[in-house]
């Protein structure tokens, strides 16, 4: 059973994710939150596996609770989803330590999809984004001789698993293409995320793509 908590500053809005996510079986919505002071308090009271974190929120929006909450051990994963189809919002939201981007009028199978993936311990993003995303990364500040630099961290192994989350592959792909276990893949992925000092499986992929490898 997946534990979701719903942050976001309209009750009408929570009410209607709420309807939408338990009407899958495999998920319970067992806090809601309606800005990001209170979402950090319920966390703690109730340790969910996966938030949907809404962005503008009074007294303390979802960004900044995002980015707090990427420094609690064992901390849940979040979905951040909004009405916003702004680049920075993307860019801060995953530097920030989010799993995944949605928009509010993504369809509910698809989000519920999405809450699975999320808890599976893959990164998810509006098809919309994706491509901006890397991009801008690819462009960005760290040029591909630091990425390259960067990538001499990982075993062989661990760059064949890397090339794999940046061709968008889920741990079951990737574990199919590699000829290894889920639980190897996720291990892997793990171990690539810490020796890269990354929070999710979006920016070692971003990292990959810098460094040309992917």
């Amino acid at each position: 059973m997946i534990k979701v908590l719903i942050a976001d500053d309209e009750a009408l809005v929570r009410t209607g994710l709420r309807m939408i996510l338990q009407s899958d079986p495999g998920i319970k919505v067992i806090a809601e939150a309606g800005d990001g002071h209170e979402a950090l308090a319920q966390i703690r009271a109730h340790r969910p596996d996966v938030v949907l974190m809404d962005i503008r929120m009074p007294h303390l929006d979802g960004l900044a609770a995002t980015r707090q909450l990427s420094t609690w051990p064992g901390a849940p994963r979040v979905l951040v989803l909004t009405t916003f189809n702004r680049d920075e919002y993307v860019y801060t939201a995953l530097q920030n330590g989010a799993a995944g981007f949605l928009f509010k009028d993504t369809p509910p199978q698809d989000l519920i999809a999405a809450v699975h993936t999320i808890a599976d311990g893959n990164a998810i993003l509006a098809p919309s984004v994706t491509k901006n995303l890397i991009d801008h990364f690819a462009k960005g500040s760290t040029n591909q001789a630091q990425a390259r630099r960067r990538l001499t961290a990982l075993t062989p192994r661990e760059q064949e698993v890397l090339a794999a989350v940046a061709e968008g592959m889920s741990n079951a792909d990737a574990a199919r293409a590699l000829h290894l276990s889920e639980a190897t893949i996720k291990a892997h992925v793990s171990q690539i995320m810490t020796k890269l000092d990354a929070t999710n499986r979006v920016q070692i992929a971003i990292l990959a793509h810098q460094a040309n490898t992917a």
